[in-house]
């Protein structure tokens, strides 16, 4: 018997997480490890967190960091995980892809406490880089350079040392010296041979160096000392003359920075006031920033609070270590300090989020520690603070999280078409109840009540080059309301739209005219505010449209076609006419492409359960050029033309497709590849949505055509990460919908919003 597994949805926890320059560009981006699953995230200008590449790994990801060979321009990715092999990646822009650069198996695969994986330390300078378990064993390889500038990986040198417990290893910024790597360690061989317990209870931890002598390729244990029986973690002080080099060890209660030939210099941690006396203070994250002038030390507590951490040195000689209180924000895994003056925080329990940095903690009057004012005679004084609001940092940004999850009941309480998820996550006063539903998330704006049931609405700019819709059209059975869009939201009367007739569609035709359809005929707006009227044969109306910004089909009861088009003069000039042998059901007109007059393909959907692709050139205009049989008469037509980016924000695209969709009346939606020569109709393909026949709305999702599909649910289709998407939307059912886009929301949102009447 084999089990079937299938993920609802991705794991949101972060276990690591390390920023660098991946892609080679300004940008610094953010690797975060979920578990089994790689991210790639970018901040954007406005401070929002952009998922570039997220990618399966098969295997558990244990650490992460990241390094630059001299001189090069972006970062690599080391990856310690289960699988008994150091992985290096290269993030490839163009493709969009991690590639792997080298794959080295040192052991066997498992969480195993002697094989490497959960350690990992990088030379500063991208010389080497070290990779250790939590018990005995230590790798390390030597990176370079080959003729042709590819990274090479050496084979693995040895710095194992039996019955030694590992706690925290991290390199040592030394500059161009050997590289050395410093660990906490703790020999357990008399403990272990020690039945009464006296051995272990005097087990002391070590801070040792190993140094790498890159001339003779070996791996030997350079210095050893004594430390703290508390110490849990190691940071890499700047050195190569950016600093005095040498390391932070983090201990219970205490920060001291040692390096070898150098005095301790310890400083007590500040306490919160409530804390009781016997609860020690550890940390648990750490972060560092440096800049040519100066650099300084983020570190948090396991309460949540972070302390700035500053060194004053001269040359090699560090005097002073001072610790501030900073700020508090929930407990982090890990935390990233970025160039661009953002801390992204990779939360224990909870949503991750991203702050950005309002000032770095110079004040004055904020209680701080230092190695010389706090000792005295009879040891260390405790420095107390009292927990603020943030100070030094603003959240901008989070990421959703279900990290940990507590219980879970999946139950139909809203009687929904399909059952909820309902799970209570986090710890403490973050706690939540949420609810989870299959499809994207909708962030409401803003909700108005309108006079009536509406049957349609779109929003419509008033010149080409507009960045900002200037009306909100809203239809009614009888009439039309137009809302024009400023400061705030009224009704207008003089915008030359009729508002005594319903309207069948309203656009921007030409450059800087407006046209509203309605079913005794065509009102053309001039930007000068002249109105031009075509109107109906007899008492025929008109039942359907298709538009683009430069051509205009209608259909009129009993089947006939009537094709204009925009002349160079920007008049709407009537072309052909062509007679269907029954009613239309819906049509569509593909895009103009870019550089072109006009689009050649227009789509017409009958109630005998075909769709017929017409030509519109000059040449063949009104001639079938493919037919289409469906299995139900289609309700709506959409003409997607598709890009696909393969390299993300800033990749290169594949050349656009065109893609016929149609909404059946049984529900299903159908599409096929339309030949942008031909006009033949291939690779067709169909997919339920709903009880209800889908209603097809072009769209724009940052700043790409993107489909919305209205069924008994809506449906999004769009382009993430190289791929077409069709994802169901979690909202309640809508009737019509149209793109909007204002100033008020510029701040506050990247894609086009929908604006819908239900």
């Amino acid at each position: 018997m084999y089990l079937y597994s299938l993920t609802l949805q991705r794991a949101t926890g972060i276990v690591s997480a390390i920023n660098g320059n991946f892609s080679g560009g300004k940008a610094q981006e953010i690797v975060v490890a979920r578990g089994k699953v790689l991210d790639l995230l970018r901040p954007d200008e406005n401070g929002k967190i952009q998922t570039v590449l997220s990618v399966e790994i098969f295997g558990a990801i244990r650490s992460l960091a990241q390094f630059r060979l001299t001189g090069a321009q972006k970062d690599y990715i080391v990856v310690g995980s289960d699988s008994g092999r150091i992985v290096i990646l290269e993030y490839n822009k163009e493709r969009n892809v991690f590639d792997k650069i080298h794959q080295e198996t040192f052991g066997k695969s498992g969480c195993r406490r002697i094989v490497p994986g959960q350690y990992l330390a990088v030379d500063p300078k991208g010389r080497a880089v070290m990779i250790g378990a939590c018990e005995k064993q230590k790798l390390v390889y030597v990176l370079n350079r080959d003729t042709v500038a590819r990274l090479t990986i050496s084979s693995p040198l040895e710095a194992h040392k039996s019955h030694t417990i590992c706690y925290s290893v991290c390199g040592v910024d030394c500059g161009f010296d050997n590289p050395i790597f410093a660990a906490i360690e703790l020999d357990y061989s008399e403990a272990d041979q020690d039945s009464t317990g006296q051995a272990a209870s005097e087990a002391q931890k070590n801070l040792t160096f190993y140094e790498l002598d890159l001339g003779l390729n070996h791996v030997s244990r350079k210095w050893s000392e004594q430390v703290d029986n508390g110490a849990n973690m190691l940071v890499t002080v700047p050195g190569g003359g950016d600093g005095p080099s040498g390391i932070l060890v983090c201990a219970e209660n205490f920060v001291i920075y040692k390096n070898q030939g150098h005095p301790d210099v310890r400083a007590v941690i500040p306490r919160r006031a409530d804390l009781p006396a016997e609860r020690g203070v550890l940390i648990v994250s750490a972060a560092t920033h440096k800049q040519k002038s100066m650099f300084f030390f983020l570190l948090q507590t396991e309460y949540g609070d972070i302390f700035k951490v500053t060194l004053d040195h001269e040359n090699d000689k560090v005097k002073e270590l001072k610790i501030k209180y900073f700020d508090t924000i929930p407990v982090t895994s890990s935390m990233c300090v970025l160039k661009s003056g953002f801390l992204f925080a990779a939360s224990e329990f909870g949503n991750h989020a991203l702050y950005q940095f309002q000032a770095i903690g110079e004040e004055e009057d904020v209680e701080a520690s230092s190695a010389t004012l706090m000792e005295t005679e009879e040891g260390f004084q405790p420095v107390f603070f009292q927990p603020r609001g943030l100070k030094n940092l603003v959240r901008i940004d989070q990421v959703e999280s279900l990290m940990p999850i507590m219980d879970m009941k999946v139950a139909n309480l809203f009687d929904e078409e399909t059952p909820q998820i309902f799970s209570l996550c986090g710890r403490g006063p973050r706690s939540s109840l949420r609810i989870l539903r299959p499809g994207l998330a909708i962030s409401e704006m803003a909700v108005s009540q309108l006079p009536g049931v509406p049957s349609a609405v779109w929003t419509v700019k008033r010149n080409l080059s507009d960045e900002f819709d200037a009306y909100i059209v809203v239809s009614f059975n009888n009439a039309t309301l137009v809302l024009s869009i400023g400061e705030t939201v009224e009704e207008v009367s003089d915008s030359g739209f009729l508002d005594t007739t319903p309207s069948l569609a309203v656009s921007l035709i030409g450059d800087d005219s407006l046209m509203q359809i309605h079913p005794n005929g065509i009102r053309h707006i001039r930007e000068d505010g002249r109105i031009n009227e075509w109107r109906t044969p007899g008492k025929r109306t008109i039942v359907k449209v298709g538009s683009n910004r430069l051509q205009v089909v209608i259909a009129l009861s009993g089947g006939e076609l009537i094709y204009f088009e925009v002349d160079m003069t920007g008049q709407l000039m009537e072309v052909e006419k062509h007679e269907m042998s029954g009613d239309v059901a819906c049509l569509d007109i593909a895009p103009v492409p870019e550089g072109r007059q006009r689009s050649r393909f227009l789509a017409v959907g009958s109630y005998d359960n075909t769709i017929r692709v017409l030509s519109l050139d000059p040449d063949d205009c009104m001639q079938i050029l493919s037919v289409q049989s469906v299995s139900a008469p289609p309700e709506s037509l959409l003409f997607l033309e598709v890009q696909a980016s393969i390299g993300g924000e800033d990749g290169a695209d594949h050349p656009a497709s065109l893609f016929l969709n149609a909404g059946l009346q049984t529900g299903v939606l159908f599409r096929t590849v339309v030949d942008m020569v031909t006009g033949q109709l291939s690779d067709s393909r169909s997919r339920f949505l709903g009880l209800r026949a889908p209603k097809l709305f072009s769209i724009n999702v940052r700043g790409r055509r993107a489909m919305l599909c209205l069924s008994s649910r809506p449906w999004l289709g769009y382009i993430h990460q190289g791929h077409f998407l069709l994802t169901p939307l979690s909202y309640e059912t809508l009737e019509y919908a149209a793109s909007f886009s204002s100033d008020q929301y510029t701040s506050k949102i990247h894609s086009k919003k929908v604006c819908a009447s239900t």
